[in-house]
């Protein structure tokens, strides 16, 4: 007689068959491994504006209503943080200091099939209040005082 149950150790931590990525994380990937390959490409002769076209064309393959709140929070950072360049991260669109280290970054829900989009800050982001602070924000939509508190965001961050 053969036990139907699957056992505890298939499931365990570190086995390969729980470890698996989904379908939408190995894209991100894939789209970060492209991205590393250009930007090897461009090499010395690359500029700040490189990744601009890059983003936008991400924004605009994007279905609604991702495809608007990126636009608009593509016009927020780049008017609060002119100095932030745009790029593309993990085919995301992200905004990245003067050493490169990514600041911010627009993740749309149907990146990974989520319920609602993010807008999220990396370690680069002098965000850094008390002991505990918030690094990403859900969306949905955008209202005026979403879009104020995001450039709020955005300008301390780079400050």
């Amino acid at each position: 007689m053969t036990d139907t149950k699957t056992s505890a150790k298939r499931h365990a931590v570190g086995d390969p068959a729980s470890a698996r990525w989904t379908d939408e994380e190995r894209a991100a990937m894939k789209d970060r491994a492209e991205e590393l390959k250009a930007a090897k490409r461009r090499g010395a002769r690359a500029s700040k504006t490189d990744g601009e076209g890059d983003v936008l064309a991400k924004i605009a393959g994007m279905p609604e209503p991702d495809r608007s709140m990126a636009e608009r929070i593509h016009q927020i950072v780049k008017a609060g943080a002119p100095d932030l360049s745009s790029r593309t991260w993990y085919g995301m669109p992200a905004y990245a200091n003067e050493d490169g280290k990514v600041v911010c970054f627009f993740t749309p829900a149907s990146k990974f099939k989520e319920r609602c989009a993010t807008f999220g800050f990396n370690a680069a982001a002098n965000l850094d209040d008390g002991n505990m602070w918030p690094t990403s924000f859900a969306l949905k939509e955008l209202a005026p005082a979403d879009e104020e508190r995001i450039a709020d965001l955005v300008r301390k961050a780079v400050s």
